[in-house]
């Protein structure tokens, strides 16, 4: 059995060839392409360190930025789904839902709902804290979350509302973890902590921030305690590559044509 396992596409692709016959494809998540999004919040921690004024998200750039993540999202599993069957997390780049078009529309700002289409596409599986068996696999699916030891490395200037909310989070991610039973492979966005999860500057990251782990403990644990056979994650660009953790080999497999192919006899 060939398996594909695509890093966070951010839009990008893995050219067809490269993909030749394989049974299935996981994607770590991050679909879309989040440029503009992304320039504008670390342009903001720059001016928020030189004591300027952050610049505004209006709703005319907002459409900007939903339409570059709508779009791309839906060319990444159009492209990849005409190529094998497509198991996706969503990651933090987010797939627009209903709750979404609704909060937009209250704030006077047209979101693209597409969820809605994603779910009418052949070939394609959004999966949320659920298990598959896939060609005779038990793959396990971890949504995004912030896990507090996120908090306690980068602490935020609001630490505590933070903390609150990744504790809370961090338990629902345990919860989700223990119904997880006999898994052979666990597909999440973040890496563990301490492992394939260190920031640097390469990626437009303030200063502040290089140097620091940003995985997630609850991960972690979870590996160490099961010791399944592959664990595959993105999330953090600079830590592209592989280490075992006991027994489990963990992928951080990155970004933007990133990609790694597993063959299991």
């Amino acid at each position: 059995m060939k398996i594909a396992v695509i890093g966070d596409p951010h839009g990008k692709i893995v050219s067809r060839s490269k993909l030749k016959g394989v049974d299935f494809i996981l994607i770590t998540g991050d679909l879309g392409k989040a440029d503009l999004a992304r320039k504008r919040f670390f342009e903001n921690i720059k001016r928020k360190a030189e004591g300027l004024e952050e610049l505004e998200f209006d709703n005319d750039f907002k459409k900007k930025i939903n339409k570059e993540i709508h779009d791309s999202t839906l060319f990444i599993l159009k492209y990849y789904s005409e190529i094998a069957p497509v198991y996706t997390l969503e990651g933090n780049v987010g797939i627009f839902d209903a709750s979404d078009v609704r909060e937009g529309k209250e704030k006077g700002l047209k979101v693209p709902y597409t969820l809605k289409q994603v779910s009418k596409m052949k070939n394609v599986s959004l999966v949320k804290n659920g298990v598959r068996k896939i060609n005779g696999l038990r793959i396990g699916f971890l949504k995004h979350f912030h896990d507090a030891s996120w908090v306690k490395e980068f602490k935020p200037s609001d630490y505590s509302d933070k903390m609150k909310a990744a504790r809370k989070e961090s338990k629902q991610a345990k919860n989700v973890l223990k119904n997880f039973k006999d898994v052979d492979i666990l597909v999440c966005h973040s890496p563990p902590f301490g492992v394939l999860d260190k920031v640097s500057g390469n990626f437009g990251a303030p200063k502040k921030w290089w140097g620091k782990r940003a995985g997630s403990k609850v991960i972690l644990d979870y590996i160490k305690k099961k010791q399944l056979k592959y664990v595959f994650c993105g999330h953090i660009h600079e830590g592209v590559g592989k280490k075992k953790v006991g027994k489990t080999e963990v992928y951080n497999v990155g970004f933007a044509g990133d990609y790694k192919i597993i063959e299991i006899k």
